[in-house]
């Protein structure tokens, strides 16, 4: 497979573009990670999303801890080429190291965050440090 496509995303200064998950039945959005290249080529290679962890500053595969794996059935980038949508099915229901479904469950009330959706499984369980 050529790597041509490639070129038409728009990495930031960093080598970074910003890539949702979403959910490929839903819709929803489960989650915001971000990728480089070597991300990306792997996330097409594999079909399964790969992301680039700003914090460990290295790749990160989704569910390689959790098992919580997204199986990647279309990617997207938008007009621009600086963002990229992965259509999912999420392994297990949960995306968020929270133990929820989705890293969106707060909702903006009155001034105050509140959580709107439950933990669906106590992150100490998933990973045994949280």
């Amino acid at each position: 497979m050529s790597d041509e496509w490639l070129n038409d995303i728009h990495f930031d200064d960093q080598g970074l573009v910003p890539a949702i998950a979403q959910d490929a039945d839903s819709g929803r959005v489960l989650m915001v990670g971000w990728m480089n290249r070597e991300a990306a080529t792997e996330t097409v290679r594999t079909g399964k999303a790969t992301y680039y962890s700003r914090s460990r500053a290295r790749l990160w595969r989704k569910g390689e801890e959790s098992g919580h794996v997204q199986q990647v059935r279309e990617v997207q980038l938008d007009c621009d080429g600086d963002v990229l949508i992965l259509k999912v099915s999420q392994a297990g229901g949960i995306a968020c190291h929270t133990g929820r479904a989705s890293c969106f469950y707060r909702s903006l009330e009155n001034d105050r965050w509140v959580d709107k959706e439950p933990v669906l499984k106590d992150p100490k369980e998933i990973y045994g440090h949280e």
